[in-house]
């Protein structure tokens, strides 16, 4: 069994700028984070995306994968639409990099999302600065 190489993995814990401004009832009493990836195979173009969170049932929004089109990670306040319209726009042939340009692009809230994506093909998107 060759091991698959994970090409990014995402660790997000609420960004302090986004957490200082939850009002107080919505703040977590614990720490939590939560872990995405999203690995692609280079010998097999094989894809595989999966999350663990603290938060219950996240993978239902996180984690998003369509055999022979590619796999898409949306995590921190998570965007569920970005899953079947990445997926949806690397079917049509757009790169992934360019996918999440334009899901971010028209995103109001996009300067609290966590996203990569993968097609079998490619590897992920770079992160973002």
């Amino acid at each position: 069994m060759r091991p698959v190489t994970p090409l990014i993995l995402l660790a997000a814990v609420l960004p302090h700028s986004a957490f200082a401004a939850m009002p107080e009832a919505a703040k977590p009493s614990i720490p939590v984070a939560t872990f995405s990836i999203v690995a692609r195979d280079p010998a097999t173009g094989e894809l595989g995306v999966a999350v663990q969170s603290h938060w219950f049932s996240v993978g239902s929004v996180v984690a998003w994968a369509e055999a022979g089109v590619g796999a898409v990670a949306t995590q921190s306040f998570v965007e569920p639409s970005y899953g079947p319209k990445g997926i949806a726009l690397m079917k049509r042939g757009v790169a992934p990099k360019e996918a999440l340009a334009q899901l971010l692009a028209a995103d109001a809230q996009s300067d609290v999302r966590q996203e990569r994506a993968s097609t079998p093909a490619t590897g992920t998107r770079p992160k973002r600065t």
